[in-house]
């Protein structure tokens, strides 16, 4: 996972002769855009693009994008001097960047264009180092960033301000670290990791023994965390240690803010989680699974491949592959749609109801009475 490694002492760091903040200003032609992304220019190849923008904002010198026909008509009044399209969207008026996804290649050229804050290369002098680290070339480490001891870094990984990493932390190459992220001991992270500001990576599992007495003994949580190649954890994410094995999050997954992971919990790869999930011990989620923001998973169920779960939705069993659920407790997507269509109409129904028992209180007044008058 880490080539090459070479021991790094603090303060051999260029932050007396550089800014934190390392701008790129860039400048590419239109056929430069479209040879990155693998696109065809239809107009003026050779216009310069120094920033990319929506539609209404872009001006000249700019590149925006048309990622959904409905929008098409916003073009007319943009100050773009070009627009990235699908290959059957023709634009007369404006230079075009036809692709097969927009939507992607304007986040690839955004790539190019981002200014980027990260502190230069090198180990900052009041970084805190353990025994035995080893740090990969062209890495850099921001200022009180506290490394424990058998630690390994990649090469050109970007550690910010008030990190902390425990002891026996293997992280891969490439990787990016915001400020104030907690990585605890024995944790393993792969290549071309985001870890925002705030996250805590292996704190302790949930698990305590009830007693005879009624108190609850700490279960000792001694897995770890293996986060594979691609991950990206949004801020003030936690992810818990594993009791015994490991809580694993594979290659491609993609994880939002405030979302929280539970010990022994398995997520397969590139698999989206909106904010504010929660996902309870040793349940395993399958591949390319969306689970939306403040979705509840209960502990020991398995999720499987391609399933999408609705927003709030609260699981309390297994769902198998390629479903669409949503509700609490979750149901099939189609039914929980009927079931809300029938829960807006309940009020009017309540009325059509008492309506009915009134006729039915009245026709068996009525035909008590005539019952009676018979006799």
């Amino acid at each position: 996972m880490i080539p090459e490694l070479g021991t790094r002492q603090p303060g051999t760091h260029q932050f007396a002769t550089h800014h934190l903040a390392t701008r790129y200003i860039l400048k590419k032609t239109l056929r430069e855009l479209a040879e990155f992304v693998q696109g065809t220019v239809v107009g003026d190849d050779q216009i310069e693009i120094t920033a990319v923008a929506g539609i209404e904002d872009a001006q000249h010198g700019e590149l925006t994008f048309l990622a959904n026909p409905k929008y098409r008509a916003k073009l007319q009044h943009t100050n773009a001097s070009a627009v990235i399209v699908a290959p059957d969207i023709d634009i007369p008026e404006l230079t075009t960047l036809k692709v097969p996804n927009p939507y992607l290649a304007f986040a690839q050229i955004l790539t190019l264009f981002a200014v980027k804050y990260h502190p230069p290369v090198g180990i900052h002098e009041s970084v805190i180092l353990g025994e035995d680290v080893l740090i990969g070339k062209d890495s850099a480490l921001g200022p009180h960033v506290t490394l424990g001891n058998h630690v390994r870094i990649g090469e050109r990984t970007i550690i910010h301000a008030g990190v902390v990493i425990g002891d026996h932390v293997t992280i891969g190459s490439d990787v990016l670290i915001y400020p104030n992220v907690s990585i605890l001991q024995e944790v393993s992270i792969g290549n071309r990791v985001i870890l925002h500001s705030g996250t805590v990576i292996g704190s302790d599992g949930f698990g305590f023994a009830p007693t005879a007495t009624g108190e609850y003994y700490k279960i000792p949580q001694i897995g770890t965390v293996v986060i594979d190649d691609d991950v990206e954890i949004g801020a003030n994410v936690t992810i818990d240690r594993a009791a015994l094995g490991e809580t694993h999050i594979h290659k491609g997954v993609k994880i939002d803010n405030l979302v929280q992971i539970a010990h022994n919990v398995v997520v397969g790869e590139h698999s989206v989680i909106v904010a504010q999930v929660g996902i309870s011990g040793s349940t395993h989620v399958g591949s390319h699974v969306t689970l939306a923001g403040q979705v509840g998973l209960v502990g020991h169920i398995q999720i499987g491949d391609h399933v999408m779960i609705g927003a709030q939705s609260g699981v309390t069993k297994s769902v198998p592959e390629k479903s669409m659920v949503s509700g609490s407790p979750a149901v099939d997507l189609q039914l929980w749609k009927k079931s809300q269509v029938a829960l807006l109409k309940l009020p009017e129904a309540l009325k059509t109801i008492r309506t009915l028992e009134k006729r039915i209180e009245d026709l068996e007044t009525r035909l008590k009475a005539a019952t009676e008058h018979e006799k």
